[in-house]
């Protein structure tokens, strides 16, 4: 848990939100919350690389029709 306190009864709100948002980045509490978010199986490398292939494919076949002018 991350807590940051005022230094003195003077300080601004905004250099407290600023002292507290540098503290959460060194921490890598966010990314950490980021990668969780979106959490996938674990897959192995031949079907990472037939994906890639499917999605290359795809989008290949989207530039052509998009150069052509067909949707």
């Amino acid at each position: 848990m991350i807590q940051v306190t005022r230094k003195d009864s003077k300080e601004s709100f905004e250099n407290l939100l600023r002292r507290f948002n540098r503290k959460v980045q060194q921490s890598g509490a966010l990314a950490i919350a980021k990668q969780a978010q979106y959490f996938e199986k674990p897959i192995s490398k031949t079907e990472r690389r037939k994906k890639a292939i499917v999605r290359k494919e795809r989008k290949a076949v989207k530039v052509q029709k998009l150069k052509l002018g067909i949707k």
